[in-house]
C-alpha cells in the first residue's frame, strides 16, 4: 500500500497531539499537517493533495462542514473522516452531506481510528455505531418518503446492500461473481438513481429504506 497522507484538522492541541501519535503507529500512515481551523485546512489540502482529513465540526474562522463542503468540491479524490464528540442527528446529517466518506466521535477506539483511516482511503464508508441510528432518524425526518428505490433492478439492489456494509467493489465483485468493471457500472447506476454522490450517503439510503 502506498502512504496515506493524513490532515489532522482539530483547534485542540491535545487533540492533534494525541491523534497523531495514534496514526503514528501505522507505518502506511503519514501525517503531513496539523490545522487549527477550517480556513487553514482548506488552504493546507489545497497544498498538500492528501489523501484523508481527520476533521473536526467545531473550528474557529470555518467550522469543519464547510471546510468539507469546499474541499470536497474542488478535491473531490481527497477523504474526509469527521473525528468528533458530536452525536447530535443534525450534526451528523448535515456532515455526510457535506461530503464525510466518515463520522466518529473521538471516544473511538485508537486501533478503530486507524482502521477507519485505511477504510476510508480506500473508499468505504465509516460510521460510529452509536450514531447510525441518530443518522438514519434523522434522514427519516428530513428526507421525503423516496419510491425511487423501485427503479433499482434486483442486482443493484444487492449492490446497494453490500455498498451498505462497507464492502469495497473488488468484495463486492467476488461476492457476487461477477467483474469489478460490472460492479462500478452498478454503483454508477445506483448513485445516479437514488441521487448520492458518496458511497456513504447511499449507505445512510439503504438504513433509511430498510434494505439492510
Amino acid at each position: 500500500m502506498k502512504e496515506i497522507k493524513v490532515i489532522i484538522a482539530d483547534d485542540h492541541p491535545l487533540v492533534r497531539q494525541g491523534i497523531r501519535k495514534v496514526l503514528q503507529l501505522e507505518p502506511a500512515i503519514k501525517v503531513v499537517a496539523e490545522t487549527t481551523n477550517g480556513k487553514d485546512t482548506v488552504a493546507m489540502a489545497k497544498k498538500l493533495q492528501p489523501d484523508v482529513i481527520l476533521m473536526d465540526i467545531n473550528m474557529p474562522l470555518i467550522n469543519g462542514m464547510e471546510a468539507t463542503k469546499i474541499i470536497k468540491k474542488e478535491m473531490p479524490q481527497v477523504k474526509i473522516l469527521a473525528l468528533t464528540i458530536h452525536d447530535d442527528e443534525e450534526y451528523v446529517y448535515e456532515t455526510v452531506r457535506s461530503g464525510a466518506t466518515g463520522y466518529l466521535l473521538k471516544d473511538v477506539d485508537p486501533g478503530r481510528l486507524v482502521e477507519a483511516v485505511l477504510k476510508v482511503y480506500k473508499g468505504e464508508s465509516v460510521i460510529h455505531p452509536s450514531v447510525t441510528a441518530k443518522l438514519f432518524q434523522e434522514f427519516n425526518r428530513l428526507s421525503k418518503s423516496s419510491s425511487d428505490e423501485n427503479n433499482l433492478t434486483p442486482r443493484e439492489q444487492e449492490v446497494l446492500k453490500l455498498i451498505a456494509q462497507g464492502l469495497a467493489n473488488k468484495d463486492i465483485a467476488k461476492g457476487l461473481f461477477i467483474s469489478e468493471k460490472t460492479v462500478k457500472n452498478h454503483v454508477y447506476n445506483i448513485f445516479r438513481k437514488i441521487d448520492v454522490s458518496d458511497r456513504t450517503q447511499a449507505a445512510v439510503y439503504a438504513i433509511k429504506n430498510n434494505l439492510v
